[in-house]
């Protein structure tokens, strides 16, 4: 009986004109919009790094230096950038829901087409219209949830989307990792785009149409350079980007030319177990939750300090030669870079005045940009003095997204 009554109710709030109809928790709507932003999470990101463990494979195969087989996961993260900014106000006259679908559509195919590309220069030029196209996802799937889901509800289904996103970034580093010891790197691509296709495919079936998103056509740049610049106007923003920039350079750096290292002598790992190394990823998982509640209770400028630090700690590590202690360092660092993201990334909306979605998309696009640019230029290092200019490379990055935090704080404390 109650249940009936709630049925009724909930059937006459959503026949009021003007009456926002949200998908509310419990409900089968809300569980498919749940399950769908899992997928759109989990290929995106799965088949953003899935290249990353490729790497070393991608120098021989294609006799390229490290630096430039860095390049087919650069492009693909400058390019996600460049998409980032753009999509949201694409998306405000496609839709948000058709503007994911084609993205993570496309991006899958892509990806099938990179296993069938002849030659290094038309890889790359796949690679780079892959993150062109999936940059439709990460700019508008947090509309998404904010414009349909329950205010009540949001928080689970954001925590089970970003879930997604980093249970991807690991299983595509993972699965190709495998993948390539028995297959070879054509075939283990062409599964993991086979994989984001189906993931797709399960994102459009699941996802419910949008019931809030009121379409605006047309395209005002005035008004969007308007808001982008006013968060560059603000004293303590420029410098949360700066960290944004400098911290996912370092952590990318390590990632790329880990690999390098490990399968040479004297450690000499076979692409499963170096694939293997990648599920560190969910020590960073863990972390990002936990530097939220610990911002929330000792300070949040705090917790981005010492996530640096600690990030900085992890890096330095890798510089032994224990294979146990090199992982340690890479667990160390890979906590500390989580637990820094999740707090800078919280602080752009708390910073920022009005138009927090543009603050956002600076943000990202710094975050995107810095593992574009850092993470190739540390392929220089490597290949000039080894593993150690490397390091020493991201120290100096961490060592200035340090000094920003601080000045972040500076401006912070001043204004409020």
């Amino acid at each position: 009986m109650p249940t009936s009554a709630h049925a009724i109710k909930t059937a006459e709030t959503a026949a009021i004109p003007g009456q926002k109809q949200y998908l509310t928790r419990g409900t089968g709507a809300y569980r498919r919009a749940s399950l769908a932003l899992f997928l759109s999470g989990f290929s995106t990101f799965s088949l953003l790094y899935c290249v990353q463990p490729l790497l070393p494979i991608f120098s021989q195969q294609f006799s390229v230096s490290p630096a430039e087989s860095s390049l087919s996961l650069s492009l693909s993260t400058g390019f996600l950038a460049v998409a980032i900014v753009c999509a949201a106000a694409v998306s405000e006259g496609l839709g948000r829901r058709s503007l994911m679908s084609i993205s993570l559509v496309g991006a899958a195919l892509l990806t099938i087409a990179t296993a069938f590309a002849p030659n290094w220069h038309l890889l790359l030029v796949i690679r780079a219209l892959q993150g062109l196209v999936l940059g439709g996802v990460p700019a508008v799937a947090m509309a998404y949830l904010a414009e349909e889901i329950d205010p009540r509800g949001l928080g689970a289904t954001m925590g089970l989307y970003v879930g997604g996103t980093a249970f991807g970034g690991m299983s595509g580093r993972v699965l190709t990792g495998i993948l390539a010891e028995y297959l070879t790197w054509r075939p283990a691509l062409f599964i993991i785009g086979a994989i984001g296709l189906a993931a797709a495919i399960g994102f459009i079936a699941l996802l419910p149409p949008s019931r809030n998103f009121v379409r605006r056509p047309g395209f005002d740049p005035r008004f969007h350079a308007k808001a982008w610049l006013g968060h560059l106007s603000n004293p303590a923003l420029p410098f949360i980007f700066a960290i944004a920039f400098l911290a996912m350079g370092s952590f990318v750096t390590i990632y790329n030319y880990a690999g390098f290292r490990l399968v040479a002598p004297p450690y000499g790992l076979n692409q499963t177990e170096l694939g293997l190394i990648f599920t560190v990823y969910l020590f960073g998982i863990g972390a990002s939750s936990i530097g939220g509640l610990l911002g929330d209770r000792i300070g949040h400028f705090s917790v981005l300090l010492f996530g640096l630090a600690l990030t900085a700690a992890g890096s330095a590590l890798t510089l032994f030669a224990s294979l146990p202690v090199i992982i340690l360092g890479i667990i160390v660092l890979t906590t500390g870079f989580f637990m820094s993201h999740s707090i800078a990334s919280g602080l752009v909306g708390k910073l920022a005045h009005g138009t927090k979605g543009h603050a956002s998309s600076l943000y990202m696009l710094a975050y995107y940009v810095g593992s574009s640019l850092m993470g190739s230029a540390g392929g220089w290092f490597y290949a000039v003095e080894g593993w150690a200019a490397v390091v020493i490379f991201t120290l100096v990055m961490l060592a200035l997204a340090f000094v920003s935090a601080c000045f972040a704080q500076q401006f912070a404390r001043r204004k409020a």
